[in-house]
């Protein structure tokens, strides 16, 4: 089954507003660069994002923020967007902060079908308002729900035309986990393979969760935050 498409945008075409969206990446590191400008330009509303972070101003997820398609958050950093402080604190857009090892196993737990799990992170802080908790073993614990998406945008180094899935370093962040928890995943490569070509000890998401696939020509891998220092 050839999996691939030739553009983002017809990727990205039938993302609807509204929609409950994953995208993948840790920083600016193996964010889907091709697939957010593709719906940047759909300009699609009202969307529930679900990623780590929101990109910085002008960029990623930031350039989404700054035309106005978001309606609620849900991640664990958002320092280095100031547009989304000043529209969080408006009222204008919904923000859910999550301790990232917590998002990172309710997006795992979404995949896996578990719709709960415990967890001791949170406990007395403001994170466990309104949660359910419980003691085990002389130990309290928070109950959190997973998270599961309409789609899931996500960036691997290599793929074949079939789906499997390589990434590379920190790409391999949350975007493993968030191929597996979306009714749809748009996976965007940076190299086509033939299927067989790559082994399959080293597929790191099979086939099997990924429903399309886009080829980036060529990506910007922008540095969320360069700092250097004089010799």
């Amino acid at each position: 089954m050839n999996k691939v498409l030739s553009t983002a945008e017809e990727a990205v075409r039938d993302i609807p507003s509204g929609a409950t969206l994953m995208f993948g990446g840790f920083g600016l590191c193996g964010i889907p660069e091709y697939l957010i400008d593709a719906l940047v330009r759909r300009g699609v509303t009202g969307l529930h994002t679900i990623s780590n972070n929101m990109g910085v101003d002008g960029f990623g997820m930031g350039r989404m923020l700054e035309a106005g398609m978001i309606a609620s958050h849900t991640g664990s950093y958002v320092g280095e967007n100031k547009l989304l402080e000043e529209r969080v604190l408006a009222g204008k857009l919904e923000l859910t902060l999550v301790p990232q090892g917590t998002l990172a196993e309710r997006i795992r737990a979404g995949g896996a079908g578990i719709p709960a799990f415990f967890t001791p992170t949170g406990v007395g802080t403001l994170v466990a308002e309104g949660k359910e908790s419980r003691e085990f073993d002389g130990k309290m614990y928070l109950m959190e729900r997973w998270l599961r998406a309409d789609f899931a945008l996500i960036k691997a180094w290599k793929g074949d035309r079939m789906g499997n899935l390589i990434y590379r370093k920190t790409a391999r962040n949350f975007n493993p986990m968030m191929a597996t928890a979306a009714r749809v995943t748009i996976a965007e490569i940076e190299q086509l393979v033939e299927p067989g070509e790559i082994p399959p000890d080293s597929v790191m998401t099979p086939g099997i969760y990924v429903q399309r696939i886009v080829v980036g020509e060529k990506h910007e891998k922008r540095i969320e935050r360069r700092t250097v220092r004089s010799d």
